[in-house]
């Protein structure tokens, strides 16, 4: 069991905690013809829509209330209202997520009573569901703001048990934060080579994978998860949930459909994509297929290439829990040394890892840590780059924000291939920032002492993926 230390500093120097109410407008953007709104300033939300805009590079479908310090005072339940009757007449959205901020929470919102106020208000509006989140800045962070929009999502949009025969072959796949566009379209091949077809819930790999549309621009999510797929979670076969945060999301869909679920903290490395496969391979009643042993084979082969490269290395890891854990099991299995493992909030997830020791903190924390370990790489969102340079070692990019990496966002960590390529950037990576060591001399080496300078050579370049 890991130890857990906390950072007893009276505040984040530099922060890698993202606010809850930032993951929990993510999972909107996964569903189809969706809205994310924000209750709270202007100016938070233009925040939280450009932190999307710069790591995902599209246009991104998010909404404000517009709190301003009269409405903080007297109350914004007008403003919630309008804002919802403006949205439906401009925009028509199958759903919007009415979500919470560290203004209005301080406030005391009732946003369940405002929405019965907006249906009183406007009839008209009935078609459009509105699905409440509480998710308060101050505490969490975006993995678990995340998560408390997912459990909105499934306890208002999904139905209670259904009566009707299950479909053969569907299967539900629960989706956390940590799942990139990338990975979403991996995890659907992989359920698909199976003849399973996946409801991935929600959708991030069909919304914010990049891809340009006729229309040119939506106001809405273009992609994501329609709500008519949502109505029928009840009659897949299995839901296959995957990550540790959705935890209690998954608890409430189980409960509200009835339908088995399988679960899986990690889908990185071969020990966790074979516990995947078998469980694919059990449900559809079907061999592995060919080209998913090929693929193992393939990994296996990489590791055993890039071992001497990898082993031994000394790394500095700072991610929310899912990846942290993730990421954390896998460069154990390769046999580095995670001598820094930083996480911003403290969560049960975290006891599972293989790490020795995670602290809950800031990128400070994990580069004080490193720089008094000596390590060989960092791996941290886009505002652990400057760190990698003032340490002098090479950076891999995961998690979010990443805005100064095209692709980061569409990049695949799950699956066995996913592993194989990741085994190969951190070998790369390595070797790309190796020093040689000084040339020994002995003493009766002939030569003026600049000579001697000349000779010794470092071969250091700077490597950031």
């Amino acid at each position: 069991m890991a130890e857990i230390l906390v950072s007893t500093k009276a505040l984040a120097v530099n922060p890698l905690k993202i606010s809850q109410p930032v993951g929990a407008s993510l999972a909107f953007l996964g569903l189809a013809n969706s809205m994310p709104l924000e209750h709270g300033a202007r100016g938070c939300t233009s925040f939280n829509k450009l932190f999307f805009m710069r790591h995902f590079r599209e246009p991104i479908a998010l909404q404000t209330t517009a709190m301003d310090q009269v409405m903080t005072v007297l109350g914004a339940d007008d403003n919630v209202v309008e804002a919802l009757h403006t949205i439906a007449l401009k925009n028509a959205p199958d759903v919007v997520g009415l979500i919470t901020t560290g203004l209005s929470e301080a406030q005391g919102a009732d946003i369940p009573r405002t929405i019965k106020e907006f249906r009183k208000c406007h009839p008209e509006h009935g078609r459009m569901v509105i699905v409440p989140v509480n998710a308060s800045d101050a505490t969490g962070c975006l993995e678990t703001g995340f998560a408390l929009a997912l459990e909105s999502i499934i306890a208002t949009l999904i139905p209670t048990k259904s009566s009707e025969q299950p479909i053969p072959g569907q299967v539900t796949v629960l989706a956390s934060s940590m799942l990139t566009p990338g990975d979403i379209d991996a995890i659907r091949e992989w359920v698909g080579a199976f003849g399973l077809t996946p409801i991935v819930v929600p959708d991030l790999g069909d919304s914010l994978d990049g891809h340009l549309i006729d229309t040119g621009y939506s106001t809405l999510t273009y992609g994501g998860t329609p709500v008519a797929d949502l109505n029928r979670l009840g009659r897949s076969v299995a839901t296959l949930v995957i990550g540790s945060s959705i935890g209690r999301a998954a608890d409430l869909l189980r409960e509200r459909t009835g339908v088995p679920d399988h679960r899986f903290d990690s889908l990185l490395g071969v020990d966790a994509c074979d516990t995947f496969t078998q469980v694919l391979a059990d449900i559809s009643g079907q061999p592995v297929p060919a080209s998913i042993d090929r693929h193992r084979a393939q990994l296996l082969d990489a590791t055993v290439d890039c071992y001497f490269q990898i082993g031994g290395s000394r790394i500095a890891l700072a991610a929310e829990a899912d990846l942290l854990c993730m990421m954390g099991d896998f460069l154990m299995s390769l046999g580095t040394d995670v001598v820094a493992a930083i996480t911003p909030v403290k969560v049960q997830a975290l006891t599972k890892t293989r790490l020795p020791r995670v602290t809950v903190g800031d990128l400070e924390d994990m580069e004080q840590a490193a720089r008094e370990a000596g390590v060989d790489m960092i791996i941290a969102n886009s505002h652990g780059t400057d760190i990698a340079s003032r340490l002098g070692v090479p950076m891999l990019h995961a998690g979010y924000p990443q805005y100064d990496l095209y692709g980061g966002y569409a990049r695949a960590w799950v699956g066995y291939q996913a592993s194989r390529q990741l085994v190969f950037d951190l070998a790369n990576l390595m070797a790309l920032h190796h020093q040689e060591i000084p040339p020994y001399r002995s003493r009766f080496w002939q030569g003026t002492p600049r000579e001697h300078e000349s000779l010794v050579h470092y071969s250091i370049r700077p490597a950031v993926l």
